[in-house]
């Protein structure tokens, strides 16, 4: 029993760690503008930056989460966003195949993602994010992204606002330029903040 009790505090032990790791710290604001605030932060063993958008919305918690939900629809609002399809549906989890654009001579992305929606007792909604690669095969001309880790969040703040946490870390595979990588850790959360921001308004 006692052997038994020592692995599970040093299983224990080993998930915190690579939580800790994992995780963004340090959160620098990058961009600030039309009421969209965009931070960056560097993670540990990567030399990609997590970025995370905040922003608030009048709207319904109803719109936002069918705006999510329809995942071919969500792809006009998504940063370079090329087209986006259901896998499978099961309970409270989806998967995702998305294709994104990227500036020539860099070969375009694809990603898979397992989502799994959470409600909270508050009404807030959390859609966790997570790059699941091997679920699907490969897309002939696509890099398959090789990491995702993040989430939304939905917060209603009273008076009909909702407030709207987008924040990532992925490792895109294979060789990107640092320009664009930088350049895109900035754009991804404003841009797509933003777009969704114009149709839950609306």
């Amino acid at each position: 029993m006692g052997s038994l009790h020592r692995m599970a505090v040093l299983c224990g032990l080993t998930v915190l760690l690579a939580t800790a790791t994992a995780q963004a710290e340090d959160w620098q604001v990058a961009k600030e503008k039309d009421g969209i605030k965009v931070s960056l932060s560097e993670v540990t063993g990567s030399k990609y930056k997590a970025y995370r958008g905040v922003t608030v919305m009048k709207t319904t918690m109803a719109k936002l989460r069918a705006l999510q939900e329809d995942v071919p629809g969500a792809c006009a609002w998504i940063h370079e966003c090329k087209s986006q399809k259901l896998l499978k549906h099961e309970g409270d989890k989806s998967w995702t195949y998305t294709q994104f654009n990227t500036p020539w001579p860099v070969t375009p992305r694809d990603s898979v993602l397992e989502v799994t929606t959470e409600e909270g007792a508050d009404g807030s909604l959390t859609r966790r994010l997570k790059g699941v690669p091997k679920y699907a095969p490969d897309e002939q001309g696509f890099v398959r992204v090789t990491q995702v880790d993040g989430f939304w969040t939905f917060t209603p703040k009273g008076a009909g606002q909702i407030e709207v946490v987008y924040q990532v870390h992925t490792e895109p595979g294979g060789d990107v330029p640092s320009w664009l990588a930088n350049k895109f850790v900035v754009d991804a959360p404003f841009n797509t903040l933003k777009a969704l921001k114009e149709r839950a308004e609306n």
